[in-house]
């Protein structure tokens, strides 16, 4: 009787909802916010747009993370006072946001909050009530409401603290990630409730099987799913209607065929979706879209990482999630200009150090073609931050592994997962158990891809056991001891998980050129020559020719991508005002730093590269050695001083350096050109490249990456700001202000320079060029019309460009 009472109503409430339209998704972008936990004070608060990160727009100060540890990672014993280590921004402390949310009715409905992160220790409350709590900031998660609503208006509040000493980085701040409310009806698919699966994949067909959960059956109900199968042209390449009766929290499993299927790769990132309505006793209930790929992954012993049975090395960067001067607040369009970027390196990989990435992101991966490591922690149970994850570890690390885990698993992109970065469990003669139990988690809830875990104690893990236990061995730097790795584990293989740590500041060159560790400058900047690094770490040649001579090894994720907000090492030790890395091939205002095209030069076969570095703008220096480099893809190239050889260099496999670079080490510097002349493997001229001294600044000149933008108000347009002489040659030297006016169909975000060492805010228009060069990030409105962006400074001539929003 009971059961047939709910079958009734369930049936009745799914009408109703179906009349109105099922599963409704709304982005909750809308908030009203306060720095403290008040949330019943009437004044005070302020309007902002989720994602936000209360933070980024500071001010700077020293007093923002004032730290005293020991990095022992770093292989510090002693601890030191350190500053900037998580950017100096005012990220400590308590937030509230507030809004309401209006429900008409609940009969028939069941309502659902999806976070995909907020920062941190989130507590969800829905008319006054606590309806959840989720400690990681990084973690995606859901809470039903339901019983919490009223009809009418209702109050929804969360309130987040980050504690002090909580990160080794800026976390950033706040609901930094979209919140969505998810309309459904009494039995639906829960979040993340379908797996897709590939069982077999091959050039004539694959199989395709879904498992899909459903919440709020009792048992014993006739379940019906049909689903179809869409490539990216819309068309439908498989359907299946499958009827069964329901077995308690067993998932609806069916298998469809898929002939001749377009495989996921980075070359070809081919999309499906499935789309599966289900029906509960012959009465519709739930309609679900699930996007994935098709492809497969392998790793073979002596040979490396396979993707659709071809051999891959990763070519991949590691990158925090911040996103420079936009903080961590979360913008689609950045990732993309990023990603963008990145591609054009040759870059082909991501690993998401060291937490869980935004959903957008691994979209993006999805669309743009990279495969990504996703990774959840920086700490396990042992402290690594006084304040860190390690506090709810052995309660929360199952429920965030298993959130990231189905958050993820159905993403193409998503080729390997890690467990974990450099914790201190590595040193620890039973720790393998734990990364043991950790790898058991991800074989179980999803069995087709590889585990990792970055490691940077070579001596513990080869000899305790927990290298030697994880699907993949992955070693951060100490590439000199990889073949001794390889004789000594039993996988065969082994992966670059962390590699480089190469410091440089975006047109910095330090004189004399010096090759080494730990090199400390006066003016707080690392020299852009790319020759120095971290004492446990190597230059971008040493990877690369790793890369070239051990055919087991899988490939590399060079620490970063980009600079990111926090570890100004090494200027950590009480060396304010850095607050921002200097790891990046890119800098924090995203200006490719002279490294990227060293990257460029072996990595992207597609597009050849010619660069030379240091510019050539050095009054007082005439006479004095300046040695110039080129990075280049040809084999070999001619310098030119004023058009007087000063003869070729051919790359040099003898030595790492030479290998990769082609060095001209006692060129004196004296005004005028150089030019650079790039040869083939025959010999024959193939490239040129100039470089000149330039004249007096005199006028400013804008770039902008693209030219036309959504009208969403979301879209982001990247526009360089420079400085040129009459003659249109770029002026390396320039650091007076600069200012940014933005009219029309649009308005100013944020300002960066790339500069580690400056204290200007992020969220005002106008900042210092920092070596000629700033980037001023503009956003459309949601209107169509034309974004006007204007640049001024003191004794030079303006310059404006024209986007157009549509």
């Amino acid at each position: 009787m009971n059961r047939l009472l709910f079958t009734l109503l369930a049936l009745s409430a799914a009408v109703a909802l179906h009349a109105q339209g099922l599963r409704r998704e709304e982005t909750l972008s809308d908030w009203q916010f306060r720095n403290d936990h008040d949330f019943e004070q009437t004044d005070g608060w302020q309007s902002v747009t989720v994602p936000h990160d209360w933070a980024i727009c500071g001010p700077f100060s020293r007093e923002n993370d004032l730290q005293e540890v020991a990095v022992i990672q770093n292989g510090e014993t002693a601890s030191s006072l350190k500053t900037g280590r998580t950017g100096g921004l005012p990220y400590v402390g308590k937030g509230c946001y507030r809004r309401t949310i209006s429900v008409d009715t609940l009969a028939g409905r069941r309502y659902v909050l999806l976070f995909d992160g907020a920062m941190s220790e989130a507590r969800v409350l829905v008319n006054g009530r606590e309806v959840c709590f989720w400690p990681y900031g990084y973690s995606a998660f859901s809470c039903e409401i339901t019983r919490a609503l009223h009809v009418g208006e209702n109050q929804l509040v969360v309130l987040l603290e980050n504690r002090p000493q909580s990160s080794r980085w800026y976390p950033g701040a706040g609901l930094y990630r979209e919140v969505k409310l998810l309309t459904l009806a009494p039995v639906h698919v829960p979040v993340w409730g379908v797996q897709v699966l590939t069982p077999y994949v091959g050039a004539d067909y694959a199989s395709v099987t879904l498992r899909t959960k459903l919440d709020g059956l009792k048992g014993g109900e006739t379940v019906e799913i049909e689903t179809a199968v869409r490539n990216a042209a819309g068309e439908v390449v498989a359907a299946k209607t499958n009827r069964r009766n329901w077995v308690y929290d067993t998932p609806f499993e069916q298998h469809l065929t898929v002939e001749h299927p377009a495989l996921w790769s980075p070359e070809s990132p081919a999309l499906y979706t499935a789309e599966s309505t289900v029906r509960i006793d012959g009465v519709e209930m739930d309609r679900h879209t699930t996007r994935f790929g098709i492809r497969t992954v392998e790793v073979r012993a002596d040979k490396g990482f396979f993707l659709n049975g071809e051999l891959r090395r990763f070519k991949g960067v590691c990158l925090h999630h911040d996103l420079g001067p936009l903080g961590a607040a979360v913008n689609r369009a950045a990732l993309r200009h990023q990603l963008t970027m990145l591609r054009d390196m040759g870059c082909n990989a991501i690993r998401t150090s060291h937490n869980m990435p935004a959903e957008e992101l691994v979209e993006l991966c999805d669309e743009m073609g990279f495969m990504v490591m996703v990774e959840p922690f920086d700490e396990w149970d042992v402290a690594k931050c006084a304040n860190g994850y390690h506090r709810y570890f052995r309660e929360w690390a199952e429920r965030d592994m298993v959130a990231m885990l189905h958050h993820f698993r159905n993403n193409p992109s998503v080729v390997m997962w890690s467990v974990g970065n450099e914790v201190p469990s590595q040193w620890e003669a039973d720790g393998y158990r734990m990364a043991s139990w950790l790898q058991e988690i991800c074989h179980r809830e999803d069995p087709t891809r590889p585990v990792t875990c970055g490691m940077d104690q070579v001596d513990a893990v080869l000899s305790n056991g927990f290298a030697a236990i994880f699907d993949v061995p992955g070693l951060n730097y100490r590439v000199h001891r990889y073949r001794e790795a390889y004789d000594r584990l039993p996988q065969s293989i082994i992966l670059g998980s962390e590699t480089a740590s190469t410091v440089s500041s975006r047109g910095v060159y330090h004189f004399p050129v010096e090759y080494g560790p730990d090199r400390l400058h006066d003016d707080h900047q690392s020299s852009g020559y790319d020759v120095e690094f971290c004492g446990w770490s190597n230059v971008p040649d040493d990877d690369f020719a790793a890369a070239e001579d051990l055919p087991w090894l899988m490939g590399q994720f060079v620490w970063t991508g980009f600079d990111y907000l926090g570890e100004p090492t090494p200027y950590h030790t009480d060396a304010w005002p850095n607050h921002s890395s200097m790891f990046g091939i890119i800098d924090l205002a995203s200006l490719p730093k002279d490294r990227y095209w060293l990257y460029r030069s072996v990595w992207n076969t597609e597009s050849p590269t010619l660069h030379v570095l240091p510019h050539w703008n050095w009054p007082g220096r005439e006479g004095e050695i300046t040695p110039v480099y080129v990075y280049t893809s040809y084999p070999s190239a001619e310098l030119f001083i004023n058009g007087r050889s000063q003869g070729i260099r051919t790359k040099n496999r003898n030595s790492n350096l030479e290998r990769y670079r082609l060095m001209w080490n006692e060129v004196r510097y004296e005004p005028g050109e150089v030019r650079v002349v790039a040869y083939d493997a025959e010999g024959r001229q193939a490239a040129e490249r100039i470089v000149r001294t330039p004249g007096k600044p005199w006028a400013l000149r804008l770039s902008v990456d693209r030219k036309t933008l959504a009208a969403d108000g979301r879209d982001l347009a990247y526009v360089t700001v420079g400085v040129v002489d009459r003659a249109g040659n770029p002026v390396p030297t320039e650091h007076r202000e600069v200012r940014i006016e933005v009219a029309g169909a649009g308005h100013f975000r944020a300002v960066a320079n790339g500069d580690p060492t400056s204290l200007e805010s992020f969220c005002e228009p106008h900042m210092h060029l920092f070596n000629g060069l700033l980037t001023a990030i503009v956003g459309s409105g949601d209107r169509p019309g034309e974004l006007v962006v204007k640049a001024s400074a003191r004794g030079l001539k303006s310059a404006e460009l024209r986007i157009s929003v549509q």
